[in-house]
Order: structure tokens, then C-alpha cells, then sequence
């Protein structure tokens, strides 16, 4: 168990916070894993995973995670009173979601809901380093100021070439330009380029347990495609 300093906390979204801790010394994970965090010293801690790929950690000195808050901006009582400077534990890495260090294929799906971009993001980093890797993006969330690390996925679109589909959910304004309500096999299907893509998708339960359907649908094999509950 490693204990680290906040370094910073910014807001994502109305409702999600940016947490770096800072990291001075080696800690190996794979992008798509996650960590149980809480406060030093108390025992409540809560899984989140790592949004970013490990070399981009040690390259900046920080392991950053997307923290969920209520709309009063209330962490939770693992974190209860988190600030710049407070003592975290961070315990792991856990879990088998978790982007293969080689592919067998030449075009990947990622496909994250709400705060579910936070493991697809430390995938997505990874990937586009990756020469040769068609890169695509299917993200949905309930409104359309709930899309966090939006600019930095807008940058990808036009510096990386990934595709990226944003849809809400529920709430947007006219002057919205992208798409609404839920991912559909008719919009996954602007994003397959093949059914030897490989597909990952992290989310809440509604999420993880349509899209894997309309992927096969379209003919994506299960064992291509990687989920996450979050």
C-alpha cells in the first residue's frame, strides 16, 4: 500500500472531480485497472481506477483519478474533507480489466458512460501510442455538462484521428451538435470498422449490458469484447 500527497484537485464536471496524488517512487499497474482509496488512516476506502496509462504516471509524478461527488460537491466519507496536501492510501492495482500490451487487431472500440471514462482513458492513451491502431470512441453520459476530459478527447479527435461519438442521455441544449439518448447498435455501427475489432466499454450496469448485445449483434465475437461495471 503506497500513501501520497494530493496534489491537486480540479472540477471534470458539475458532478465528478480530478484527483492527482502525487507519486515519487515506481508503482506497476495495467491501463484499465484500479486501486481501493481512502483517506490515511481510516479504514473506508472505495475502488477507482487509474485514468491514466502508467508511463504517463511516472512520467508526471502523479496517479490521477476521476472521482464521483454529489451535487452538493460531497465526496463520501473516505474522502471526507480531501484537500490539497491530505494523505491518501492507495492500495492495489485490482481488477482484469485491463488493455493487452499487444492486439490482434488493427481497430479498437472504446465505449464509456459517465465516470466510466476514466479506465477508457488511460486505455485510449495507451492505444494511441500504438502505431497503426485505428482508434475509436462511443461516450455517453446523462447531460451534456457531464462529459469529463471533453477538450483533451476533442484534441485526439483532431491530432490522433479518433472518432469520437458523444451522446446525452438526457439533458442538452439547443445548441448541442452532438447526438442524444442512448448508444444504439445503428450508432456503434458508424464506429466498427471490422468484426475482428476490439472493443472495451466501461459504465453503469444499463450500459454494460446493452452495448456488448448490439456489438454482437453487429458482429463482434464476445470473447473481443472487454466490460467494466462502474
Amino acid at each position: 500500500m503506497l500513501t501520497l500527497p494530493v496534489a491537486e484537485i480540479r472540477r471534470a464536471t458539475p458532478e465528478s472531480r480530478i484527483v492527482r496524488l502525487s507519486l515519487d517512487r515506481a508503482f506497476a499497474y495495467a491501463p484499465g485497472q484500479s486501486a481501493l482509496i481512502g483517506l490515511h488512516g481510516q479504514p473506508d476506502r472505495r475502488h477507482y481506477s487509474f485514468a491514466t496509462p502508467p508511463d504517463a504516471a511516472a512520467a508526471d509524478g502523479a496517479l490521477e483519478f476521476l472521482v464521483r461527488v454529489g451535487r452538493d460537491g460531497s465526496i463520501g466519507p473516505h474522502l471526507d474533507g480531501i484537500r490539497r496536501g491530505s494523505l491518501v492510501d492507495v492500495e492495489g492495482p485490482e481488477g482484469r480489466f485491463i488493455f493487452p500490451p499487444a492486439l490482434d487487431a488493427r481497430a479498437c472500440l472504446f465505449v464509456a458512460g459517465g465516470t466510466g471514462i476514466a479506465p477508457i482513458r488511460a486505455m485510449l492513451l495507451r492505444a494511441t501510442a500504438m502505431p497503426g491502431l485505428s482508434l475509436s470512441l462511443a461516450y455517453s453520459a446523462r447531460s451534456s455538462r457531464d462529459f469529463a476530459y471533453l477538450p483533451e478527447l476533442k484534441a485526439l479527435r483532431r491530432d490522433a484521428g479518433l472518432r469520437l461519438l458523444l451522446t446525452a442521455t438526457r439533458d442538452a441544449p439547443d445548441t448541442w451538435k452532438h447526438e442524444r439518448g442512448r448508444l444504439t447498435p445503428t450508432r456503434l455501427s458508424t464506429l466498427v470498422e471490422s468484426p475482428e475489432t476490439m472493443c472495451f466499454v466501461c459504465g453503469p450496469p444499463a450500459l454494460v449490458e446493452d452495448v456488448p448485445r448490439g456489438l454482437m449483434a453487429l458482429g463482434i465475437a464476445d470473447a473481443r469484447i472487454l466490460t467494466e461495471i462502474f
